[in-house]
């Protein structure tokens, strides 16, 4: 059963035995919608493995198969249908019955047609929305769920283990990394992946906000707390509620706002600026730097017993060039991201230019990396990207460096080569497991499965068919990489 489509009106199933109560229904709702009709459950049941249908309005008591028992079983078939039943025996205990069953509501017969058509459109309305909901929190997910993290070094499986011991709890964590490793991302996911993932997700770059401004964006201030303050403001703590406060770059806030929160973390309540009223919050915190706090601890840079507050969990972030054999993945990864929304078609790209990205330090980490397969992408104006499309600041450092850690890309293979074996290499290594080789590689089982019929599709041999297993809460399949 599908959900409506924008470009077709609802479709109903009508299902009654008596046949004036079955053309009348037909009558007075054809105009706005479009409707079937069944004499009995049975046909009914027929009619909906042969087409798509958004609600069923269906009598309770008929011959044979009763109202209840049909709807137990078409939302068994499909469960993303409507069902609303109609009947003349009326009681509590049916309409009880009924909703138990999955109905959406219940009427009374004769049928009030005013009342049956509020119905529909407040059901129908319901379901649009529910399905909006859920294609929101799939792209919240493509965006910011585990899968944009993506490696499979054995620095980044640490992190994903970490990510999803510590996401489920309620200790603060500390996120610390270079600029551009990814700490966002992480945050988001440890969002993503809690108890709290429904609630609100509130991020404070604190390096951006003049430590005049820090607190009042942190705390809220009255009316009147300063020059310019002329309402009630709400700050970040209270706008985080029951979610998760994200305080990125948190070795630049000032001594006073250092005392502020540290008492906030100690009692869940504070004050407004100006303000005298404590407020009590219920937030999980997770902040990031890309500093090392304990120096500054040392330096009396930042407070002791603050740092000790927020080193609970603590997550390292390792930079690109520990993680080398991640380029290639990450290059596919991006490379799929940016022809897509620009709309060029790139097929892969050389060894000779893999080759020359894999040799370069990355000083601005997985950013830096992202930020030129773009630049590739955009100014490409071949079907490959080559050693040519490389920016020439990359190619220059490149040949002037001196010899270290690299990676090799054999002459003749490409990107897509690469991907391949690092695919098989993953489900043979995890005996055909769809579930743990995605979990390997750090992406989605859906974005596995599409490379897979990818590859068969551009007819690769990708071996036998991978095993078809169960995925754990942590793969949950609503999530693809973006």
């Amino acid at each position: 059963m599908s959900q409506p489509a924008r470009n077709r009106p609802p479709v109903i199933l009508v299902v009654d035995d008596d046949r004036n109560t079955r053309d009348g229904l037909v009558r007075a709702l054809q105009r706005q919608y479009t409707i079937v009709a069944a004499e009995s459950g049975e046909r009914a049941l027929t009619i909906l493995d042969e087409r798509p249908v958004d609600v069923l309005l269906s009598d309770v008591r008929m011959p044979g198969m009763d109202g209840i028992t049909l709807l137990q079983r078409a939302l068994a078939r499909h469960p993303g249908a409507i069902g609303i039943l109609l009947t003349a025996y009326g009681s509590v205990e049916t309409a009880v019955e009924a909703m138990k069953h999955g109905a959406y509501d219940f009427l009374m017969k004769p049928v009030n047609l005013d009342h049956l058509e509020l119905l529909l459109q407040r059901a129908l309305r319901s379901r649009d929305m529910e399905s909006e909901n859920v294609a929101l929190r799939e792209q919240l997910e493509d965006k910011f769920g585990i899968e944009n993290l993506v490696g499979t070094s054995p620095a980044m499986q640490t992190l994903f283990e970490v990510i999803r011991q510590a996401a489920p709890t309620q200790a603060t964590v500390l996120i610390q990394g270079e600029s551009g490793t990814g700490k966002e991302l992480v945050a988001h996911a440890i969002h993503r992946l809690s108890t709290r993932s429904k609630a609100p997700f509130v991020p404070v770059h604190c390096a951006a906000l003049a430590p005049t401004l820090l607190e009042s964006e942190l705390f809220g201030h009255e009316k009147g707390a300063f020059t310019g303050a002329t309402y009630q403001r709400r700050g970040r703590f209270e706008m985080a509620d029951g979610g998760t406060l994200f305080l990125d770059e948190i070795s630049e806030i000032e001594a006073s706002a250092q005392v502020k929160l540290l008492r906030v973390l100690e009692e869940r309540s504070f004050e407004r600026v100006g303000g005298a009223q404590p407020i009590e919050v219920d937030i999980r915190l997770v902040a990031a730097t890309n500093r090392d706090l304990r120096a500054l601890v040392a330096a009396g840079k930042f407070r002791e017993d603050l740092f000790f507050r927020l080193d609970v969990v603590s997550i390292p972030l390792p930079p690109l060039r520990d993680r080398l054999e991640d380029i290639p993945l990450l290059c596919s990864h991006f490379l799929d991201e940016f022809k897509r929304r620009n709309n060029k078609a790139i097929d892969g790209m050389t060894p000779d230019a893999l080759n020359l990205l894999a040799a370069y330090p990355w000083p601005g980490n997985v950013r830096e990396l992202r930020n030129t397969i773009e630049k590739m992408v955009v100014l490409s104006r071949a079907s490959r990207l080559t050693a040519r499309d490389v920016p020439a600041n990359i190619r220059e450092k490149v040949r002037v460096a001196p010899a270290g850690r690299s990676l090799t890309v054999a002459a003749g293979s490409t990107l897509a080569d690469m991907e391949r074996d690092m695919i098989l290499s993953a489900l043979r290594r995890n005996n055909e497991s769809r579930t743990l080789a995605a979990r390997e590689l750090g992406i989605s089982r859906r974005t596995l499965h599409r490379k897979l019929r990818e590859m068969r599709d551009s007819g690769a041999p990708v071996g036998p068919e991978p095993v078809e297993d169960e995925p754990g809460p942590e793969e949950d399949d609503k999530t693809e990489q973006a």
